[in-house]
């Protein structure tokens, strides 16, 4: 069969499930937009599915609670309609790191059907992956059925993406753009933690970013840097604005010299283009991309990411809010581990010094998110065992290597004055500390 037969209608590939089936989809810009949105359509006609994603971008009616019986969704990483749905009881987080996310999976359960979204077959017969290769690959090739939405608007990329036509099982036609991850705005916070963090990345570093307001100020504050070189799980819109002024060449890496290398991408249209063909972008396996080891190879590495809340002896909550999932751990713990690996890399994690949150009556408070202790529950996504450097706006508390009481004072002199005095006292109260 030559692949322009392999072409049904999403009608006939949602007639392929059946129930208790094991579905994967793509990741992000990759999830299967026009399955995923007609899914909810045979719930009378099957029960048990269960479906993994990660970051789904599309809307789905298949996580309302008329469904339950029907469908049972498991993520990697939480996107807001899943905190959303959460409550309805047929959604469940899969605790992981984002390097053996598909390994683990596959030790666990196999796929029957993987269904993504990818470019249009090339003229050799080719298909790009296009978004994300953060598990798709691996998938693909567990996966008893193939189903992949070739669409003219998805970036055809380069790297370890591309699979022949001819391997996968069906092909749908699909024309919706792809999801689009506006520039967060950034506030003075952000301005003042992006330039504590720009100082402490030299020319030459190579370097992992995320998304949001705090990345976004990283990004602006690296604009005068020179010769940097990217490896990170996310490309994102700052990278690109990076790379066009030529801040970005990475002339200087150890490994994939030259080379963006990346497993998945979100951003605005302009990322999407700029990714199209681009022999500078490599979209790599993610169990290769985030592996520590691989990190390690290039020197300089420095990795960024945030936080939600941080206690007083370096332990990180990043993915959760007491025992309520917000998002996954990703890449937090894998990129943080791989870049101290790094000859003279560094890990830094960034937070705000305080949050508002409403109390029982309603009122909103300001509180200190460095706390002598997480809010019960909480997932811890980085260890104190693994943290190195954190950042807010009044400064920089360097951790690596530091005993307990160092760590407390260290992070209590960039928590925000209001709050100082009182966390020394619950360091004593809570045993952290003997005395002051």
């Amino acid at each position: 069969m030559s692949f322009e037969e392999k072409y049904i209608s999403i009608e006939q590939a949602l007639a392929m499930v059946k129930s208790n089936d094991v579905i994967v989809t793509g990741l992000g810009a990759a999830e299967a937009g026009l399955f995923m949105g007609r899914l909810h359509t045979i719930a009378d006609q099957v029960r048990n599915v269960k479906i993994t994603n990660c970051l789904p971008t599309h809307p789905s009616e298949i996580y309302k609670p008329e469904y339950v019986d029907s469908f049972e969704v498991d993520g990697w990483f939480f996107a807001p309609q899943m905190r959303k749905a959460h409550p309805n009881g047929n959604m469940a987080f899969i605790p992981n790191h984002l390097h053996l996310a598909a390994i683990k999976r596959l030790h666990y359960l196999k796929p029957n059907i993987f269904v993504g979204a990818a470019s249009m077959p090339d003229k050799h017969g080719y298909i790009s992956l296009s978004c994300s290769n953060t598990y798709e690959m691996r998938m693909i090739e567990a996966a008893d059925l193939v189903i992949l939405e070739v669409n003219p608007n998805m970036p055809y990329t380069l790297g370890d993406v591309q699979i022949p036509a001819a391997d996968v099982d069906y092909l749908v036609r699909a024309n919706y753009m792809p999801p689009v991850t506006p520039d967060a705005p950034f506030s003075e916070k952000d301005a003042a933690i992006g330039k504590f963090i720009a100082d402490m990345v030299p020319d030459g570093s190579c370097i992992q970013l995320g998304i949001g307001g705090i990345p976004n100020a990283v990004a602006a504050a690296l604009e005068t840097k020179n010769d940097l070189g990217v490896h990170t799980e996310m490309l994102t819109t700052g990278m690109m604005h990076l790379a066009k002024r030529g801040v970005i060449n990475g002339k200087r890496k150890q490994i994939n010299r030259g080379k963006i290398v990346t497993t998945f991408a979100m951003g605005i249209p302009e990322l999407y283009e700029f990714m199209d063909y681009n022999p500078s972008i490599a979209v790599m396996d993610g169990a290769w991309v985030n592996d520590p080891y691989t990190i390690a190879q290039n020197d300089n590495q420095i990795s960024i990411n945030t936080t939600l809340e941080v206690d007083l002896t370096g332990q990180c909550a990043s993915e959760s809010l007491g025992s309520r999932q917000f998002s996954g751990t990703g890449g937090q713990a894998d990129t943080a581990i791989g870049a101290q690996m790094s000859k003279n890399g560094k890990s830094i994690i960034a937070l705000y010094s305080t949050a508002l949150v409403k109390g029982p009556d309603g009122e909103r408070r300001e509180v200190s998110k460095i706390v002598p202790q997480l809010m019960a529950g909480a997932a811890v996504s980085l260890s104190r065992n693994d943290v190195d450097r954190v950042v807010t706006e009044y400064g920089v508390a360097e951790l690596r290597g530091t005993s307990i009481r160092d760590r407390v004072a260290r992070l209590i002199a960039i928590a925000h004055p209001a709050f100082r005095e009182v966390l020394w006292d619950q360091a004593v109260e809570v045993g952290i500390l003997g005395r002051r």
